[in-house]
């Protein structure tokens, strides 16, 4: 899938980022892939070869920015999907559910479905919540 450049030039300069080769490598991975990726995905991936260190900052910036946010899962490793619209650098809105197909291995998020209302016990405050439900994506189910 071919990503216009100019889409990815808008969404750096509008985060505030600078146009670099490896942003612009790194985005367009996110935005040719409907699921979340790892930090090793992505260096597989990517055309041009940077160090996992540069790899690494992209990250960083673009979680820092609301360009992507983690996605949690039973692996423990990290992974990253592209934000929704209503993320920036002073919050994430992500109360969405995310969803790993047992067999294919991909974690997706389904934006359609909220994450329920939880109610605490009193002294407890919510910083962020997150939701993963296991079992056969749209494609694995056939």
């Amino acid at each position: 899938m071919h990503i216009p450049h100019e889409q990815i030039q808008y969404i750096l300069k509008s985060h505030q980022l600078r146009h670099t080769d490896c942003r612009e490598e790194v985005l367009g991975t996110f935005l040719s892939n409907s699921f979340a990726l790892t930090h090793a995905d992505i260096e597989k991936k990517i055309k041009e070869s940077f160090d996992r260190v540069t790899i690494y900052r992209t990250l960083k910036s673009f979680l820092d920015k609301g360009i992507i946010h983690k996605v949690l899962d039973d692996e423990g490793t990290p992974k990253y999907a592209l934000c929704s619209q209503k993320c920036n650098n002073q919050a994430h809105n992500h109360e969405h559910v995310h969803f790993k197909c047992l067999n294919c291995g991909q974690t997706q998020c389904i934006e359609e479905v909220n994450i329920p209302k939880i109610d605490l016990p009193k002294g407890f405050a919510i910083q962020e919540a997150n939701l993963l439900i296991q079992g056969f994506c749209n494609k694995c189910n056939k």
